[in-house]
């Protein structure tokens, strides 16, 4: 299909002879001779490129520039000009103008500024079209009232600059509802960095944050970028934030009140434009009355809150989240899909999920694996009624003895996957020496839970 081409100038002969060029080389060509009808073509009809004469009565080419801005409609605009100097081209640059063409117009020129504007739309619709295929991979998928809801605060907020604090049980999807804030935002050109401050260790959370200068203390052979300045322009997802340290929120403050940040060990004091996502699955503000969380920086994140439900709470959605997951798994990994009876959803349906969606696609994964047939019935759903819950599992010991032992380690597995696989942060909040725990792991064969660093035995 050939290429639809606006060409916009109060002069008909270089209309018409800007025209007769491009349909020679077999483009569509619509001419126009001002910057109304140019405004009105371009809702009424959908362009690949425009040019755009400067000087025309009534409204000139930058006038037209700006209002396809407001517009939002995104085309590859080249200004042409018999009147060009560097402060008009400056200004068309700036307004969006993808390039600047003088009077009188080369045909060589012409077509090598054509072609360039072709590759760059097309370019641009190859980054749209990835960036869906990208979104619909951590879309939010549901349409219970509760996720509704959720969506509808999700739109309202996104397009703001607003600090939002995201609550939830672990796995529910707190990281999801960042990155669509950051997908519908008009940051969503600029990074989206992810920090979870339950998984690095206390003494290294500023450098981490803040970046370090060579030399600041042992082991900084280098300079390091902080995560704060990767996220400039974009959006810092600050996640389980309620295990940050209290020195280390004092900066956060400090940063989120002034935009400007110190590397540590640095005295230069760097700008940076940065909007700050925050989660947790805890209770900050009674941790702000106990004195485990800053209540000044409590208020500066919980500008606009928002709550994931927890799975069991939106049963309704599991056969779409099943067939979500499902259809994951076929594209990402090349499995068969399978059918669920509806005996196995309501099995679903009627458990507790502890572990949340999280959960939930990991038994759907197992299940495509390991279930044999195209059809996977209740008896092969591992959870619920019958003898496979964990209540049964353990009821199943012989002695009183393997019965501790069967539920020490399923308590244990299920802390440190709560917390990612930190022991320090899985021993902290048990009361537990570190120690101690890393024997338990050993015992019990839970070897997904991995030393972090700055995790070292008493």
């Amino acid at each position: 299909m050939a290429a639809n081409i606006l060409i916009v100038d109060d002069e008909a002969g270089v209309r018409e002879s800007l025209g007769k060029i491009l349909r020679y080389e077999g483009f569509d060509v619509i001419e126009v001779a001002d910057g109304k009808q140019a405004l009105q073509q371009l809702v009424d009809t959908s362009f690949d490129c425009v040019f755009l004469d400067i000087k025309m009565p009534g409204m000139d080419g930058l006038e037209v520039l700006a209002r396809v801005g407001e517009m939002n409609v995104e085309v590859p605009i080249v200004i042409i000009s018999g009147h060009g100097n560097v402060q008009t081209a400056v200004e068309a640059t700036r307004l969006g103008a993808f390039d600047f063409l003088e009077k009188p117009l080369d045909a060589d020129r012409i077509m090598v500024t054509l072609r360039n504007s072709l590759d760059w739309g097309e370019l641009r619709r190859a980054n749209r079209r990835l960036k869906s295929e990208l979104a619909g991979k951590d879309r939010i998928v549901g349409d219970s009232l509760a996720i509704r809801d959720l969506v509808e605060a999700i739109d309202r907020v996104a397009p703001t600059d607003a600090r939002v604090l995201i609550t939830g049980k672990n796995g529910s999807g707190k990281e999801l509802v960042a990155k669509a804030i950051h997908r519908l935002s008009k940051r969503g050109e600029g990074p989206f960095v992810a920090v979870n401050c339950a998984a690095i260790p206390t003494e290294l959370i500023e450098s981490e944050l803040f970046g370090h200068e060579k030399g600041s203390f042992t082991g900084a052979q280098q300079r390091r970028i902080g995560r704060f300045e990767q996220a400039d322009g974009g959006i810092l997802f600050l996640d389980e934030i309620g295990d940050m340290s209290l020195s280390a929120q004092a900066k956060v403050l400090r940063v989120l009140q002034e935009g400007k940040l110190e590397r540590v060990g640095g005295t230069v004091t760097l700008e940076i434009d940065v909007r700050v996502i925050a989660a947790t699955n805890k209770d900050l503000l009674k941790a702000a009355h106990e004195n485990e969380f800053r209540e000044d920086l409590y208020y500066r994140l919980n500008v606009v809150p928002l709550h994931v439900p927890p799975l069991c709470e939106r049963v309704e959605d599991i056969e779409r989240l099943v067939g979500y997951f499902m259809e994951t798994n076929v594209v990402e990994q090349g499995m068969r899909p399978k059918e669920f009876s509806p005996e196995a959803l309501d099995k679903l349906r009627g458990y507790h999920w502890p572990g949340n969606i999280r959960e939930l696609r990991n038994l759907v994964e197992r299940l495509m694996i390991m279930t044999p047939g195209e059809i996977v019935r209740a008896e092969d759903v591992p959870l619920g009624s019958g003898n496979q819950g964990p209540e049964s599992v353990i009821l199943q010991a012989s002695t009183f003895q393997e019965f501790k032992d069967l539920s020490e380690k399923m308590f244990l597995q299920r802390k440190l996957q709560d917390n990612a696989g930190n022991v320090s942060q899985t021993a902290r909040l048990l009361d537990m020496q570190r120690s101690n725990l890393y024997k338990k792991i050993e015992k019990y064969g839970l070897g997904s839970a991995k030393r972090k660093n700055g995790d070292i035995e008493n």
